[in-house]
């Protein structure tokens, strides 16, 4: 099993920078662990290894601007979209279908996706690609990036200083 500990040691805030931005917020990223490296990241600064009151608005800022990201990617891409001709892998009725539930529920879902492996980097996509307007996508992001990164951090945080000889419990709660 993949030990993340010694890897968020390896790559530092650089790195968990990148892996948080990408798993948010890029098509290669879906595979990523954001929400393990996030609680295992807090659980390591508990150690004394990283610094907290770095990586809270760190991985924040990674978290908001990958979705960000994601968003303006579908956004520019789904003008292209709608401007092609019903095949077999699309359909402007699914489109217009996403914009219809975007609508009406795409500030819970920008919200609840940050707390959905796989979903998270695709709904900021599917937001852009549906034309949600982008101030209620920012406000709702920048909210889902507060509770997603911070609650995380948090977590593993608490978890590393309460918890005697936490380490010895954090591969199996990941």
């Amino acid at each position: 099993m993949f030990d993340l500990i010694p890897f968020i040691k390896s790559i530092g805030y650089l790195g968990l920078f990148f892996i948080t931005f990408a798993e948010s917020g890029l098509l290669i990223g879906f595979f990523l662990p954001g929400d393990s490296l996030l609680f295992t990241a807090g659980f390591v600064a508990s150690q004394g290894i990283l610094d907290i009151m770095v990586l809270f608005p760190l991985l924040f800022m990674a978290a908001v601007f990958g979705d960000t990201d994601g968003y303006a990617f579908g956004n520019h891409v789904g003008l292209k979209i709608f401007k092609r001709k019903n095949s077999l892998f699309f359909n402007k009725a699914n489109l217009k279908r996403a914009e219809v539930f975007f609508q009406k529920y795409g500030s819970k879902t920008i919200v609840i996706a940050r707390f959905l492996p796989v979903v998270r980097t695709f709904a900021p996509i599917l937001a852009g690609v549906a034309g949600m307007p982008y101030p209620v996508f920012f406000f709702y992001n920048v909210f889902g990036g507060i509770l997603w990164s911070v609650g995380l951090l948090s977590l593993g945080y608490f978890l590393g200083r309460i918890v005697p000889d936490a380490h010895q419990y954090v591969l199996p709660i990941i």
